[in-house]
């Protein structure tokens, strides 16, 4: 299939439409997180009351404490047979809703497929702390494992990522890591359905309103709960779109075409390779934002691809 054939209505399968039917009928349930409050939506989307699947928690977990620019920060460990090292991973969720434990089955696969232990960081989230708090932890985690993680983890860090918020997040640290540490130690990033540009790529934009997990209100009311105005929402600590990107490690993006942060996508994609660096693109056609957490080969086979990736590149 065709770079343009991914994006013609023929491209989604007949699974792909079941599925995307059934997050829009199940999310039109819920309450928005804004007029029932972050923490209530939080403990909702806890006891599994979202369109997301169940969570069922993992029974290798533990949790680390290390410093953090806060006080006591917490990673949540999840580690695989014969580790060759440590993959940084942060939870997505609008940098207001998501929590550290509540993607175990997923990061189990990735760890077992990799080789990679898995240090997810429980950054801070909005509105109660807003930018730069959860960028700040997520450095504070990355340069603790490059510095201890070998030690304390028996493996040296070698790869990040994160999904939607937590690929922008991944994003900022990368960049975060080489500019105020002169630390570079990513051989590779997996960045899913990230958000680059706070003030909303043409694709946010005119999203609308379908419940198809992400519209353009939710991303209106995220970017305003995590960086409030009069904050200018195009400098390059708020939207890596626009920071310098030269030597930057191999990176992995993956997005569908019905996710309304498809040209953040497209767009960061296109400006890691002309800023010198390798980037690979995986484009899920119908697949919604978030498409890797619910059943069906769309995810199965843009998992193989991520878990591929960070196997090979985590090793060069």
């Amino acid at each position: 299939m065709s770079n343009d054939d991914l994006f013609s209505g023929t491209a989604i399968s007949d699974e792909t439409r079941i599925v995307n039917d059934a997050i829009v009928k199940a999310a039109s349930q819920l309450p928005d997180w804004w007029d029932v409050g972050a923490s209530a939506f939080r403990t909702l989307r806890a006891a599994g009351g979202a369109p997301f699947p169940p969570l069922v928690r993992s029974a290798r977990a533990r949790t680390l404490t290390i410093p953090g620019p806060a006080g006591p920060l917490a990673l949540r460990i999840i580690p695989t047979e014969n580790s060759h090292g440590l993959f940084l991973h942060v939870h997505g969720g609008g940098w207001v809703l998501g929590a550290v434990d509540q993607q175990d089955s997923l990061l189990e696969r990735l760890a077992d497929a990799t080789g990679l232990t898995v240090v997810s960081v429980d950054y801070r989230l909005a509105p109660e702390y807003p930018f730069p708090a959860g960028p700040d932890d997520c450095e504070a985690a990355a340069v603790w494992l490059a510095n201890n993680g070998e030690a304390a983890l028996s493996g040296p860090l070698k790869a990040i990522g994160g999904e939607s918020a937590g690929a922008h997040l991944a994003a900022l640290t990368i960049i975060r890591l080489r500019d105020t540490h002169g630390l570079t130690p990513f051989r590779c990033a997996n960045l899913g359905f990230g958000c680059y540009d706070l003030r909303l790529t043409p694709s946010a934009r005119v999203f609308g309103d379908e419940r198809l997990v992400l519209r353009t209100r939710d991303m209106q009311a995220f970017i305003d709960a995590f960086a409030p105005a009069p904050r200018d929402r195009a400098a390059p600590e708020l939207s890596p779109l626009f920071a310098d990107l030269s030597g930057l490690c191999p990176a992995l993006f993956s997005v569908g075409t019905r996710d309304a942060l498809l040209d953040d996508t497209l767009f960061m994609h296109a400006r890691w390779r002309a800023a010198g660096n390798r980037a690979e693109l995986s484009i899920a056609p119908g697949g919604a934002h978030g498409f890797v957490a619910f059943p069906g080969e769309l995810a199965t086979s843009a998992l193989e691809r991520m878990f591929a990736f960070l196997a090979e590149a985590s090793r060069d």
